[in-house]
């Protein structure tokens, strides 16, 4: 064989022999870094809030103690801010909702000194989870301290495609997202969870371990209220409102 052939040849397969074991080295490498990529990738599900709960409503009832809001009737939370204020009560009545016994959790709100409004919560608790379910309001408008209508915010779970929302875990988690209120076109707030162990100065004194929450809306995505709450108390900070006065249940 002349020598410039075998000398041509023996390149070839120098270079062919070269391309496969690069190529055998490469691929475990391309292999490990798409499984990295797909693993890093967030699932679909990570930015979506809960709007369905696997509940049996034979475990529902109508008082009860989540760890941050009591569902105890005689259990009154005062927030005020400057001229405005608003009344939180756990009150001695109940209401049948969406065929669930709910407490009536009423909150008084004043301008200036004048009743301006008056709405009437419906919430039960989970006694296995203590998980507390918001199941629709009933809201008046006052005007001049005298009554003016009625919100068109209002809903009840079961009525018009609305479902009751979670309001308050019983074992809230940090990132946790949910609906409080499920009423297509009317009421679809909703809560992220921010913070399990949070400071809050108030008129009242400085609260510790408190629940931060984020709320906003679909309805008006620009609209973000932060929520407080405080553990064996309830709510103590609403946007600029803060607790002054606290009432336990007898």
């Amino acid at each position: 064989m002349n020598p410039a052939n075998m000398n041509l040849k023996n390149s070839l397969l120098i270079a062919c022999l070269f391309i496969v074991v690069a190529s055998a080295c490469l691929l475990p490498a391309c292999s490990e870094s798409a499984t990295e990529v797909r693993a890093a990738k967030p699932a679909a599900s990570a930015d979506s809030w809960r709007s369905t709960f696997a509940i049996d409503k034979k475990n529902l009832i109508s008082a009860g103690r989540n760890p941050y809001f009591p569902l105890l009737p005689g259990c009154k939370v005062h927030l005020s801010n400057d001229d405005e204020t608003v009344v939180i009560s756990v009150l001695d009545e109940t209401k049948v909702v969406d065929g669930v016994e709910c407490r009536v959790v009423e909150e008084r709100e004043s301008k200036g000194g004048k009743l301006v409004e008056v709405s009437r919560n419906y919430y039960a608790i989970d006694k296995n989870t203590n998980d507390l379910y918001y199941f629709g309001e009933d809201v008046d408008i006052y005007k001049d301290g005298k009554p003016a209508g009625h919100d068109g915010g209002a809903w009840l779970s079961g009525e018009k495609g609305a479902k009751f929302g979670l309001m308050l875990p019983g074992k809230p988690a940090v990132g946790d997202k949910y609906y409080q209120e499920i009423a297509p076109g009317t009421a679809m707030d909703r809560a992220e969870i921010m913070d399990a162990n949070a400071t809050l100065k108030t008129p009242l004194k400085t609260f510790t371990g408190v629940l931060s929450i984020r709320e906003t809306t679909p309805l008006n995505p620009k609209e973000v209220s932060p929520k407080w709450y405080a553990p064996g108390v309830g709510m103590i900070g609403d946007d600029e409102l803060r607790v002054t006065k606290v009432e336990q249940a007898k």
